[in-house]
């Protein structure tokens, strides 16, 4: 034995025996605390990382990236009407709040904004369709008169004569061809109820989104850690309140959009000025490429009219698009969201080249989230090192 060695115990020197190693003892028993904090028991020790279970995992992991990307791309439809709903939701919850301010419970704060979403919707549907009936109405009453008039025509009757027209026209009246028009028919009478079940459906799930919006940001602040969770609360906050104060910037756009295309025509004499203000201010919801949607609707109506009442509307409404893609639209979101001219301008555009409507609709309150984020997180942190 070395000098090195630690020196036996008394009664190993008097045996001479080498030194027992003392048997393990069992872990203590779960305590009463215990089986209130670990109500199923203490977990087990963990697997051995072995070459064979983290190839399974990472298989595992491709095979369940793979049906993710499947279920996401089957339900997308359905997906971006849930994102409508809630960036709907999250816009319209700083009007509940402020409901609530006054002393109005939350239930009747929500059911007073879904009640006035409701009436503007109906709004603005009873402002379009009249026109539209009395418009085909109206082409239905003068058609024998059109068809009498293009009969009499020495011109019209020398081009059915010279390209054989009305043998065609029999030869395109076959079941066939009555087929294909019948299944025209029902695409566009799906198209309409399928956009009605779109709109009924962003609806419900607005006013069940505002009804449930404490309790969601409850449940989304609870997965942060305890040590970050007043600071994320405070960031997020901030964040939904300038998505809303985005769509009041939005909305006063649209409004002020609406009554400057709703002046032109009843200036220029046009047919159904209110209905054509509706349209121009519902389009110009969709930021950048809107008003651009409005404008042309309004001036083919004015085309229809006349060669220059159409002409004075497409000069107007390519300067009135000018100034607000580049003047009204940017100094608005600079004041509501705190976000720069050009970075509103550059942001519009790169939502709609990236994602289209979505893009251009979350553009602006994504680039206001990032400069929070990096203003308050990112800059922060590089000060620090």
């Amino acid at each position: 034995m070395s000098a090195d060695d630690p020196a036996p115990a008394a009664d190993q020197r008097e045996t001479g025996d080498e030194p027992v190693p003392k048997p393990r003892t069992a872990p203590p028993a779960d305590t009463a605390e215990d089986d209130d904090t670990l109500p199923y028991g203490r977990p087990g020790r963990p697997f051995r990382r072995s070459p064979f279970l983290l190839g399974f995992v990472g298989g595992l992991g491709l095979v369940l990236a793979y049906v993710s990307y499947l279920a996401v791309r089957n339900a997308f439809g359905i997906l971006v009407l849930i994102f409508i709903a809630l960036f709907l939701a999250i816009g319209l919850n700083p009007a509940v709040v402020r409901l609530r301010k006054i002393g109005v419970p939350r239930g009747g704060a929500v059911a007073i904004v879904a009640l006035s979403l409701v009436l503007v919707l109906g709004g603005a549907i009873s402002a379009l369709v009249p026109p539209l009936v009395t418009q085909v109405g109206d082409f239905i009453t003068a058609a024998p008169g059109y068809i009498e008039a293009l009969q009499r025509n020495d011109t019209i009757n020398d081009l059915v004569g010279q390209f054989d027209l009305v043998e065609r026209a029999k030869s395109l009246a076959s079941p066939e061809t009555f087929s294909r028009a019948l299944g025209g028919v029902f695409g566009g009478a799906r198209l309409i109820f399928g956009t009605i079940f779109q709109v009924l459906t962003v609806l419900v799930l607005t006013i069940y989104f505002m009804a449930s919006f404490d309790r969601m940001k409850s449940a989304a602040y609870g997965l942060v850690p305890a040590s970050r969770r007043d600071r994320v609360r405070l960031l997020t906050d901030e964040i939904l309140a300038k998505v809303g104060a985005y769509i009041v910037g939005a909305l006063a756009i649209a409004v002020l959009a609406g009554i400057t295309s709703f002046v032109f025509a009843m200036i220029v004499g046009l047919a159904y000025p209110f209905a054509l203000a509706v349209v121009v201010a519902v389009s110009d919801l969709i930021p950048q490429i809107g008003a651009t949607i409005g404008a042309v609707i309004v001036t083919i109506v004015a085309f229809a009219d006349s060669l220059t009442i159409g002409i004075a509307s497409a000069v107007f409404f390519i300067v009135y698009q000018q100034v607000e893609n580049y003047l009204i639209y940017p100094k608005v979101m600079r004041r509501s969201v705190k976000v720069s001219d050009v970075a509103a301008i550059v942001a519009a555009l790169v939502g709609v080249g990236l994602f289209g409507v979505l893009g251009a609709l979350v553009a602006i309150p994504a680039v206001a989230a990032i400069q929070l984020i990096v203003r308050e997180v990112v800059m922060p942190r590089q000060e620090a090192r």
